[in-house]
């Protein structure tokens, strides 16, 4: 049975479906419209799974707080002034057991159609991956759907204490929620006594508008008031509550958890119930949202997560190439870094927390982040994750309305997104054409999708021939398959030369190179000539802002 090279999707249903030509600035729902997970058909999930991916990530599933009332359903209205946005975050949930009621076609059946979008996915030969946000919840959590014996969050807690290991939040005893800004609204003031502690560890009555201000934090024994002295053990309510609601969902048939800002969660809670989760469901998988490279191996071996973000390393660094503030040989330190979990780190070049490529505040075109693209998804053999519209050269230029020009895309806004409600231009049309050829070739390519992988770059110094400031060299190699991938950042075409040391093909255990005599440029699908030999130079043409990936076939 052949390996699998792991392709995310990443997704917002409430902005992927929704098609309103001119949505207005802080829209309501009805003003901009929203889409739906119903917007997933047979078609639209087909024509993912044919791009090459093998799960997709539908963010911000559960419900989470709003400032639109469904109350006629019976969901307690949030109070808008701690809901950012008029949609709110995906990350202040209001009910870990629930779907969000903006996805539904009809609210009242929003979880029986969240289970026919995982059959249908499953259908398409695609897995579902979902949010689980273990730190904090909104302000006004409240489960009006959790199952028959399961106490609500904070139904036990002493609020008096500012900390006890079974309260499931944090206290501010005597004080009264009061944020440093007005929480003026229409409806009147919002009333919180005693203050909870912020989700962004704030344990302050008083967060500011930079604070996590519409979350509080949840309490899994940490006694952060009295000098961070533990109270860890199985028996505590919010590891035992947090259990539960992981269940909950892998029996749903969810193949995956995205969790947020597990730093922020202690590793003996993850140590303590990963195992659990997949002794019920062997085959699930946990992703950890991490960015202190020094706490990777902590949460991957001890707290047993599969795979962790590569952000600070391999994303950062790219970014900092494309823009031309780093050489390319950097690269060679982002692998190194990681070298012994390099399969467990998950690479990306998008997601919902960074700026769009084509932004003015990144690339400014989506095809000068070509190289990185080719490093990110073929540097080795683990998962890869893509966020909607990226295949199209999504800008993310757009003023919603709680979310300014940033370069994102709003998470806390209804609205609509450009490259999906307009027409495709030709070069949309190209870029998704080249982003589906790589993708696919992710899991074509036995030396991308298992093979071992030789950096090129001690061996190629700067040259005549060689510019280690704009291009990046390696091989991968498995089972009679060589990749020759060169990524050029450069902004004109060049003719360069590779040295090739024999010291590679011993490493990949290869005996007579004169053997693999088929070549072929993977990105272009055309034949190429150049022989093959160990301790030589093979000569490569590379594109402005592009790539090759030469295909070396023993037969």
């Amino acid at each position: 049975m052949k390996r699998e090279k792991i392709i995310i999707y990443q997704v917002l249903p409430r902005l992927f479906g929704n098609r309103r030509l001119h949505p207005v600035f802080n829209g309501s729902k009805e003003e901009n419209g929203c889409g739906k997970l119903s917007d997933f058909t047979d078609k639209v999930l087909n024509e993912i799974k044919t791009m090459g991916c093998t799960h997709i990530w539908y963010t911000g599933l559960l419900e989470h707080a709003t400032q639109t009332d469904y109350t006629a359903w019976g969901i307690r209205k949030d109070h808008p002034a701690i809901v950012k946005g008029k949609a709110g975050s995906p990350y202040a949930i209001k009910d870990y057991y629930d779907i969000d009621p903006d996805l539904a076609e009809n609210v009242s059946e929003r979880m029986a159609e969240f289970e026919a979008l995982v059959e249908r996915t499953h259908r398409t030969g695609l897995k579902v991956i979902i949010d689980f946000v273990p730190n904090h919840v909104a302000r006004q959590y409240h489960s009006d759907v959790r199952p028959e014996g399961i106490e609500d969050l904070g139904a036990f807690d002493r609020p008096e204490m500012a900390f006890a290991p079974d309260n499931n939040f944090y206290y501010i005893p005597g004080q009264t929620f009061a944020p440093d800004f007005s929480l003026e609204s229409e409806i009147g003031d919002y009333l919180e006594y005693p203050a909870k502690a912020t989700g962004n560890d704030c344990f302050s009555a008083h967060p500011t508008r930079n604070d996590w201000y519409e979350t509080v934090k949840l309490n899994y024994g940490i006694d952060y008031i009295h000098g961070g002295q533990t109270y860890f053990s199985p028996d505590l309510s919010t590891w035992k509550k947090m259990r539960d609601i992981l269940l909950f969902w892998a029996n749903k048939g969810v193949d995956g958890f995205r969790c947020d800002m597990v730093e922020m969660t202690p590793v003996e809670f993850w140590a303590w119930a990963i195992p659990q989760v997949k002794e019920q469901h062997p085959a699930i998988a946990f992703i950890a949202e991490v960015y202190d490279p020094y706490q990777y191996r902590n949460y991957l071996h001890t707290g047993k997560f599969d795979y962790l973000y590569d952000k600070v390393g391999l994303y950062d660094t790219l970014r900092a190439v494309v823009a031309g503030e780093q050489p390319a040989k950097t690269l060679t330190h982002c692998w190194q870094s990681v070298g012994d979990i390099q399969t467990q780190m998950l690479n990306f070049l998008e997601n919902h927390d960074e700026q769009r490529i084509a932004s003015d505040f990144f690339a400014g075109n989506p095809f000068h982040a070509l190289p990185a693209l080719i490093v990110s998804a073929t540097l080795s053999s683990n998962p890869f994750m893509l966020y909607f519209g990226q295949e199209l050269g999504e800008r993310g230029m757009d003023t919603e309305g709680f979310s300014g020009c940033d370069g994102r895309t709003s998470i806390f806004d209804y609205w609509s997104i450009f490259s999906f409600r307009q027409e495709l231009t030709e070069d949309q049309k190209k870029l998704r054409r080249y982003y589906a050829t790589i993708l696919q070739e992710c899991n074509c390519s036995k030396a991308i999708r298992e093979g071992k992988f030789y950096d090129l770059m001690y061996v190629n110094p700067a040259s005549d021939h060689f510019d280690p400031d704009k291009q990046f060299a390696y091989m991968r190699y498995h089972e009679g398959e060589l990749l020759l991938i060169v990524a050029h950042f450069g902004d004109t075409d060049q003719e360069i030369s590779i040295f090739l040391p024999e010291h590679a093909f011993a490493y990949f255990g290869i005996i007579e190179e004169k053997n693999f005599h088929r070549v072929k440029n993977l990105i272009t699908n055309k034949n190429e000539s150049a022989a093959l030999k160990r301790d030589s130079f093979y000569p490569v043409y590379l594109p402005a802002h592009n790539a090759v990936i030469i295909q070396f076939v023993n037969s």
